[in-house]
């Protein structure tokens, strides 16, 4: 089964009446204002997905801007959602899939093993002339799912910092060369990374997803394998690039990275960590 659902399958799926939970994970900036997203428009029969709330932790300089969430808060969304065995989850978001990617990444981080993106999220949606509702949503069912923490691979600061291997690093260009920075405290990457911008397996204005084929192609041109990636770190700013990232390595068939989650917001919070910067984008 592909991580990745069209917008027709899904349709299908609705229309069909299959085992399916359909979950919009947004973030907006301001309370309520997610909701309020979710309220004005959304795809039928999905719930609302506060991904600030249930895939993220607090942030702070010791673990990042946004960090793994408490096992008891996923769990406490997962009975809110009415998760179940059996039922395959769909997440999306506004159409960009950074959200959906920490949404996917973090549920299957928790155990919940059969969870697939919707390819372009809303917009992409909506381009292929698919229904959309408005209001609260659908409510969820009773859960009969245990989280189970550790379900991902992930790895500490001081992990990174013994790792002879490869390190990815998923973030644009300007910001792994150090030439640009907003977010976090210092601009570069962590010394040795190789830089594979996770928006490269992106078309149609960095939405809809590139085939199979055409991701390989990168990856090879960047001199990544399988082989290579079996153990390997990636990490982002703050771990929802690279959550996207471990998706579309995971759709073409590359399972063994791991994620270093505090990303460079938590690498560059501590001015003792080395830094480098300028441009590397091959093994």
């Amino acid at each position: 089964m592909s991580i990745l659902v069209s917008p027709h399958e899904l349709r299908d799926k609705i229309y069909h009446g299959d085992k399916t939970t359909i979950l919009a994970s947004l973030w907006a900036p301001g309370e309520g204002e997610s909701f309020n997203q979710f309220s004005s428009l959304h795809v039928p029969t999905a719930q609302y997905a506060d991904a600030a709330s249930a895939f993220v932790g607090l942030p702070g300089s010791k673990v990042g801007r946004n960090p793994l969430p408490l096992a008891e808060k996923v769990q406490e969304w997962v009975d809110h959602w009415g998760l179940r065995e059996g039922y395959e989850v769909v997440v999306y978001d506004e159409g960009r899939g950074l959200f959906a990617g920490r949404a996917w990444w973090t549920l299957r981080w928790a155990g919940v093993q059969n969870v697939r993106i919707l390819d372009g999220g809303l917009s992409n949606w909506r381009a292929q002339g698919m229904p959309t509702l408005t209001g609260p949503g659908n409510l969820g069912m009773t859960s009969d799912i245990t989280v189970q923490p550790g379900s991902m691979p992930t790895v500490t600061i001081d992990e990174v910092k013994e790792h002879t291997g490869l390190l990815l690093d998923a973030r644009t260009r300007n910001r792994f060369a150090g030439r640009r920075e907003n977010l976090d405290l210092k601009a570069g990457h962590i010394p040795g990374a190789v830089n594979l911008p996770e928006r490269l397996f992106h078309t149609d204005g960095v939405t809809v997803w590139r085939s199979k084929e055409e991701i390989l192609d990168i990856l090879g041109e960047h001199g990544v394998t399988k082989e290579n990636t079996d153990g390997a770190i990636i990490y982002s700013g703050s771990g929802n690039h690279s959550s996207l990232a471990i998706a579309l390595f995971e759709y073409v068939g590359f399972t063994g990275l791991r994620h270093f989650v505090g990303g460079w917001s938590q690498w560059s919070a501590n001015p003792k960590n080395p830094v480098e910067r300028g441009d590397r984008d091959h093994v």
